[in-house]
């Protein structure tokens, strides 16, 4: 018994150092900076499609069979390079036809000019009669159209031969072949062979909602020019700068939507149709707050930051996140100009917390990433 009454005092002395130390324990330290507004770059990021500045169909104009591919699928091919030859020898034949009718015709037209120069003698001394002169001259003048006609029906056969070489009509990218030698194409809309694509320069087609485009428009002020630039997908690329295009006066009654067009040089060739790709579309700039990317505590439920307040403790402060600039976050709303908040030590912290502060500096780091 004198045992336990001896023990007693000395855990209830141990106990109250313990919680002496706990008192004395110094706050956590954490590190602050000071946000203040600056200019940040006003933009919107959309999914875009590359399209082909220029994409040719290439179909036959003539019936027959393939002879030949003359070009190596997926090469560049100069305007007007053979591609496809299709057997020529029916439309040679056309052609000779047609050469040999026009030659009758320009006989019978010398033949009926003749008769013309005769009468036009004859008929003065009334050797001949009007009507007969009139008749003659009737006559030439029908030589004169068959002519017309044959010469015609030449050019059409000269082109149907000339057809049976089939030519890119655009320099460009030529796919992959539609068909193969011997087979049997038409001149007809199903008969197409391959396609070229001038990708040299690219268009980027994004669809912005009109409330987005609105939303803009008005954190722009009155409307600067629009700049486009199409983001690399590897993040450690330069952006391509490019020039919008055109921009659509309706708005598609289904998504809502606005098309936007901007040209992108493709010197490389690396962009590709059908491709999808990041288009940021910059108007201006506008005051915002720019905070970095550690001192935001990400959630499904809300994104916050850590407040410093007069007294010292410490207040989780849900915001709005605008878009991501380098190791910056752009803040929409829930922050002030001239607030702290803390970008260090904020883990090991609870709500309403005292804490010491290690170092206060201004938010001026993120002013030089916030145009990028």
């Amino acid at each position: 018994m004198r045992g336990f009454l001896f023990i007693g005092p000395l855990l209830a002395l141990a106990a109250c150092d313990m919680a002496r130390q706990r008192q004395e324990a110094p706050p956590p330290l954490v590190r602050v900076v000071t946000v203040q507004a600056q200019p940040v770059s006003n933009v919107i990021d959309l999914p875009g499609r590359i399209q082909a500045v220029r994409s040719a169909e290439i179909r036959a104009r003539i019936d027959g069979i393939v002879e030949q591919r003359l070009y190596r699928e997926g090469a560049d091919v100069p305007a007007g390079a053979p591609l496809f030859r299709i057997d020529p020898r029916d439309a040679t034949a056309q052609l000779v036809q047609a050469q040999a009718g026009l030659r009758r015709a320009e006989a019978r037209r010398i033949n009926a000019e003749r008769v013309v120069r005769r009468y036009g003698v004859l008929v003065s001394d009334n050797s001949v009669s009007a009507q007969d002169f009139d008749q003659a001259q009737a006559v030439l003048r029908q030589a004169d159209a068959e002519v017309a006609e044959a010469r015609a029906a030449a050019t059409r056969a000269r082109l149907q031969l000339e057809y049976a070489t089939v030519r890119s009509p655009i320099a460009g990218r030529a796919g992959i072949a539609q068909v193969t030698e011997g087979a049997f194409v038409t001149a007809s809309p199903n008969s197409l062979l391959t396609t070229v694509e001038d990708i040299s320069t690219v268009y980027a087609l994004v669809s912005p909602s009109r409330s987005a485009v609105l939303d803009l428009l008005q954190r722009a002020g009155n409307a600067p020019p629009v700049e486009v630039a199409l983001l690399p997908e590897d993040g450690r690329a330069v952006a391509i700068a490019g020039r919008l295009d055109f921009t659509s006066p309706t708005v598609d009654a289904e998504t809502g939507g606005q098309v936007f067009r901007a040209a992108f040089p493709n010197p490389a060739r690396q962009l590709l149709p059908g491709q999808f790709v990041r288009v940021r579309l910059q108007m201006g700039a506008a005051a915002g707050i720019v905070v970095p990317a550690r001192a935001v505590q990400l959630s499904e439920q809300a994104s916050t930051v850590s407040v410093l307040q007069r007294d010292g403790t410490l207040a989780l402060r849900p915001v709005e996140l605008g878009r991501q600039s380098g190791e910056d976050w752009i803040i929409l709303n829930g922050l002030r100009p001239g607030e702290r908040i803390v970008i260090e030590g904020w883990q090991n912290v609870r709500p309403g917390q005292k804490v010491r502060v290690a170092g206060d500096k201004v938010s001026e780091a993120g002013t030089a990433r916030a145009g990028r």
